[in-house]
């Protein structure tokens, strides 16, 4: 039997690594990010700087997260390794706790010869999660963004400082009124001082746009005319969906503007929130924009891989739900774009399964830097020759929830364990600790895109769902593609 290719050795290599040619990286996140990106087919998307990216590299039709909700899923990502790995499922919860000598993606550059910086939200935005000094040459900058008057422009929103006022503002104020703006200058600083001191760098970079409150520059609200934004394809809950998966997450709740019942916010401020979604969208592009600028300024770009994601989806109003928090495709796929220099293959779109653990195993394969076989993800430097060779064949997530509290701690009292296969989406809800399966949601991607029948319990998928619950309980590796 073929064993799993748990790194690309035998891909054609895109360009030769020495220790004089190492491409420097550009890690460039964005809080709460779903693919409402031009580059990924929304009609309404104002995002010509990230298309850009997309077209001298490749985009990642299908990404997916593993926990969907911020903390979580960027330690996983960090770690290589899956929430159940580094015990992180919540928004307190460090690695470094379980596994303090884990070696993190950005730690590893930095101990092979890199110099890494993080600039804006990297890890979690706030308490000890947000922390990694191992990972970092210098201290991070900006990876705290609470001041309130990063948050807000309005004479009214600024008057309480409390986190949360209204959840939507649209000022006539610069884009360096707000943290993201900041965190911009900063790094187009840090490239400068790069190519000044001409050392190798791992540079990230944490947008916190298009994160709530919706607030961005006049400027980008002005871009859309509200009556033109799509209305959500689903306001109700998927039929025969279990309580588990459909529960608020209490994020959106406690802005002044929104009604305590979520049912009762109105058709027009549904449309508002979606609006100032897609604004601050287009705040990000612009900033991101202005990074690639001064990264062509200073002919870094062809020496500079960029890779550029979302921490997980979000809910505008789909489904009956908002923001992420659940196992669901809106919350569970992310955007994800890889341009890396000599790249032959540019502009094209792969809809291989790939998962955001991948990242760290693609990243190091690519700079040509050694691999620990702890990792649980698979490079997918592959699919920048071929985006549409054989690859996985499901991807994972997961969700918890306590039994009564809106919010779980930890592992929480009942663990959905999700995967994503080519045609549907397999979730299991177990009780964590007799691992008793309680009860299954199954949706077929190909008739209901927008998952709203669970046909767990149709006779006519019995088959379906007896073959999702092997792979599932098989694990990721099982899914790896063979030689």
């Amino acid at each position: 039997m073929s064993k799993p290719i748990l790194i690309s050795h035998f891909a054609i290599f895109i360009f030769q690594v020495s220790a004089h040619s190492a491409p420097n990286v550009l890690f460039i996140a964005v809080d709460d990010l779903r693919p409402a990106l031009a580059c990924y087919g929304d009609p309404i998307a104002i995002t010509p700087n990230i298309d850009r990216l997309a077209s001298r590299g490749t985009v990642f039709n299908r990404a997916y997260c593993q926990l969907a909700v911020c903390g979580p899923s960027r330690l996983s990502l960090l770690s290589g390794r899956r929430p159940d790995t580094i015990q992180v499922w919540d928004l307190k919860s460090h690695f470094r706790e379980t596994f303090p000598d884990l070696v993190t993606l950005p730690q590893h550059f930095k101990n092979n010869g890199y110099y890494t910086r993080s600039i804006g939200k990297i890890y979690h935005g706030s308490g000890a999660p947000m922390k990694d000094p191992p990972s970092w040459s210098e201290e991070a900058l900006y990876d705290s963004g609470r001041k309130h008057e990063w948050r807000y422009a309005s004479k009214e929103n600024r008057a309480v400082v409390t986190l949360k006022r209204s959840s939507t503002e649209a000022e006539d104020v610069s884009d360096n009124t707000f943290v993201d703006g900041l965190v911009c200058d900063a790094a187009e600083a840090a490239l400068t001082t790069f190519k000044e001191t001409r050392k190798s760098f791992f540079l990230g970079v944490g947008f916190r746009k298009p994160h709530l409150p919706f607030v961005a520059p006049k400027k980008y609200w002005d871009l859309y005319k509200r009556k033109d934004i799509p209305k959500p394809v689903s306001n109700s809950h998927p039929k025969e969906a279990p309580e588990f998966a459909l529960r608020t997450w209490n994020e959106i709740e406690g802005y002044t503007d929104i009604p305590k019942n979520l049912n009762e916010i109105s058709p027009a401020k549904i449309q508002e929130l979606r609006h100032g979604y897609y604004a601050c969208i287009s705040y990000i592009d612009t900033l991101i924009g202005r990074i690639l600028d001064r990264l062509d300024e200073l002919e870094l770009t062809d020496k500079t891989i960029i890779f550029f994601w979302g921490d997980h989806g979000f809910h505008l109003g789909e489904q009956g739900l908002w923001t992420k928090a659940n196992n669901y495709e809106l919350a569970a796929r992310v955007p994800l774009i890889l341009s890396v220099p000599g790249q032959k293959s540019k502009g094209n779109t792969s809809n291989a399964l790939v998962e955001l653990v991948d990242v760290y195993p693609t990243l190091s394969d690519l700079c040509g830097l050694p691999l620990s076989p702890k990792l649980e993800g698979l490079s997918i430097k592959p699919l920048l020759e071929d985006p549409n060779r054989p690859w996985k064949s499901a991807a994972f997530n997961q969700y918890p929830r306590d039994y009564t509290a809106v919010k779980h701690t930890r592992h929480g009292d009942v663990m959905g364990y999700s995967i994503r296969t080519e045609r549907f989406r397999y979730v299991q809800w177990r009780e964590w600790i007799s691992g008793k399966a309680l009860v299954h949601e199954l949706y077929d991607q190909q008739t209901d895109p927008n998952e709203m029948t669970n046909l767990a319990g149709h006779p006519e998928y019995a088959s379906t769902l007896i073959q999702h619950q092997r792979q599932l309980d098989a694990g990721w590796e099982s899914a790896i593609p063979t030689e």
